[in-house]
């Protein structure tokens, strides 16, 4: 064994490998991303990223099938997506062994809610394991792999953002020696009509009577004697907090949270004074220990539900303090995101925002868009509901009698992994709304993954180019027309047009990623002999550029090194002061 300090996707991308895994999928979304990252580099398997969650876990329970170690990562609103092959391969069971790692994202650091992925785990009646570090991260894999091909089984394997992000000391070891399985080739198991699934689910039932009596004596589920009366139940990244706000206590480390060791629970609460249970989001562990008739003195009344714990508020909760969930108060001025200098979604917002358009938004760097100075986007759904919501809205408007013509906006990543659907239903149901594709050639908002539009696969190596406007012209939209976002003035005049025309009409953006692609045309300067002040350039909500008071009005400068030439602060200045000659 070596050492490394990895973080815990780090170290699951090396847990894979170290439990010979050979297929991989994923659909990158944060916390879950780096996973996939690290194991398209990885020599003799085969890892992608998918068109979305239920298709990465689909070619996952393919390569099971196939008789090879597979396993799918996602975030966690992703498992809605893939909750019906989940649902059914749960009933199917395995081949080789199968995984679906799942990112939790507590506190919504880049995530529409703070869903809790265990009740996943509990609904499809799969296991569910939760590391505390990144070293269990990597032990936990293999284990999970074992454990799937021992009870014939999908296991869900749950981080959250802080397991997932923050890096630790892991000790490595050498790839196991597995043997690849033959085809599967067994109808009754694996072909779901109705008379095979019912008795499938009678497997179901007594594989999770099997694993509960498991639990009661597996590695995952640890009691660590202490002092004191309170005795902590935690999992995942709580552990560790009470470990640093309660050093000294008994905990009962839950590796496995779903199911649960009812026996090993009711001997660890009868050791105890009193019980906390200390989980981050819901009280998943403490609603099953109080239909045990376990007494739970500090749960979900104690510790929060929304957000991030910390050892603080564990210390706060134990001592009385009352917890409820709200925003933070005081502080640092938090500095709100934005789109980055010379970013295309900047022009396409300028417009829509002078226009007053109604924005039906969508998931992706563009969501920013509903943000001061634009403040241009009115729903954010998930992904793909733009355009299916914008058509939506569009029918609820006629049959009102309003004129009005929604707009969506949605990326190209976005697009192909659930915009699709919704395109075919607008222009099948004789939709009346505008659909906005700005196209950047990457999934710029996980920070710059490939998909099929880009021509590229997740190793980096060439693949076939999906054509967006093709395809939205096979989908059946008659009126499809490509943009220049940074063309302002002639931007205003297409969309106007396609505003008045009847029907769906389909604007596709072509302009790369500044980010990632590293596109930067020569820096403007401001002309302060000509500047008046008016802040019109403001508008454009350019971090590059900054007010300076003074004089009769003040003026603006432009920060040469973030500028990046894109001229939209200069088609909003109505002196012609922005010059880049």
């Amino acid at each position: 064994m070596t050492k490394a300090i990895l973080s815990g996707n780090e170290a699951i991308a090396r847990g894979f490998l170290e439990a010979g895994g050979k297929v991989a999928a994923a659909y990158p979304g944060t916390p879950s991303t780096e996973v996939l990252e690290v194991l398209s580099q990885a020599k003799g398997i085969h890892a992608e990223w998918s068109t979305n969650e239920k298709v990465a876990l689909e070619v996952a329970i393919g390569g099971s099938l196939s008789g090879v170690r597979s396993m799918a990562c996602m975030k966690h609103v992703g498992v809605n997506v893939a909750a019906d092959p989940l649902m059914t391969v749960a009933y199917t069971g395995v081949n080789a062994g199968l995984v679906l790692m799942v990112a939790d994202d507590p506190g919504m650091f880049s995530s529409q809610n703070e869903q809790d992925t265990r009740h996943y785990a509990r609904m499809a009646k799969v296991p569910c394991l939760e590391p505390v570090d990144s070293d269990e991260a990597r032990s936990y894999v293999r284990a999970a792999f074992e454990l799937s091909e021992a009870f014939d089984t999908p296991v869900i394997l749950r981080t959250t953002t802080r397991i997932s992000h923050c890096k630790s000391v892991v000790e490595t070891a050498e790839p196991a020696a597995v043997k690849d399985k033959d085809l599967a080739n067994d109808v009754p198991k694996y072909v779901m009509l109705p008379a095979n699934a019912k008795k499938r689910h009678l497997v179901v039932e007594e594989r999770l009577a099997k694993l509960r009596d498991h639990a009661e004596t597996a590695a995952f589920n640890e009691i660590r004697p202490g002092k004191g009366d309170i005795g902590f139940i935690a999992n995942g990244i709580a552990y560790q907090y009470v470990r640093e706000a309660f050093p000294d206590a008994p905990v009962l480390k839950l590796g496995m949270t779903y199911p649960l060791p009812e026996k090993k629970l009711r001997a660890f609460a009868a050791s105890v004074a009193k019980l906390a249970v200390v989980e981050e989001l819901d009280g998943f562990v403490e609603e099953q220990l109080k239909a045990l008739g376990l007494t739970v003195h500090f749960g979900k009344a104690a510790f929060p539900p929304c957000g991030e714990l910390t050892a603080r508020t564990i210390r706060e909760g134990v001592g009385g303090t009352a917890v409820v969930c709200k925003l933070p108060v005081g502080g640092l001025i938090v500095r709100p995101p934005t789109f980055c200098p010379g970013c295309s979604h900047r022009g396409l917002y300028t417009i829509i925002a002078k226009l007053k358009l109604y924005v039906s938004g969508d998931i992706g760097c563009y969501t920013l868009g509903a943000l001061p100075p634009f403040s241009s986007m009115h729903t954010c759904i998930c992904m793909g509901a733009s355009i299916s919501g914008a058509h939506g809205m569009s029918r609820g408007l006629a049959l009102k009698g309003v004129k009005q013509k929604p707009v969506a906006v949605i990326g190209d990543s976005t697009f192909l992994h659930s915009g699709i659907t919704g395109l075919i239903d607008m222009v099948y149901n004789g939709g009346d709304a505008l659909v906005v594709i700005m196209n950047n050639d990457t999934t710029g908002m996980t920070g710059g993954q490939e998909h099929a539009g880009t021509g590229r696969s997740a190793s980096g190596a060439a693949a076939p180019k999906l054509d967006i406007g093709k395809l939205c012209q096979a989908i059946g939209a008659q009126r499809v027309r490509e943009i220049d976002a940074y063309n302002l003035k002639e931007l205003e005049q297409i969309m106007k047009e396609e505003l008045a025309a009847p029907g769906t009409a389909v604007l596709i953006s072509n302009q790369p990623c500044v980010l990632r692609y590293k596109v930067s045309k020569k820096p403007y300067h401001v002309d302060t002999t000509t500047c008046t002040g008016c802040k019109m350039c403001l508008k454009s909500g350019c971090i590059a550029l900054s007010f300076v008071p003074g004089g009769k009005k003040g003026h603006v400068e432009v920060d040469a090194l973030l500028c990046n030439g894109c001229s939209v602060c200069s088609q909003l200045c109505a002196t012609k002061s922005m010059i880049n000659t």
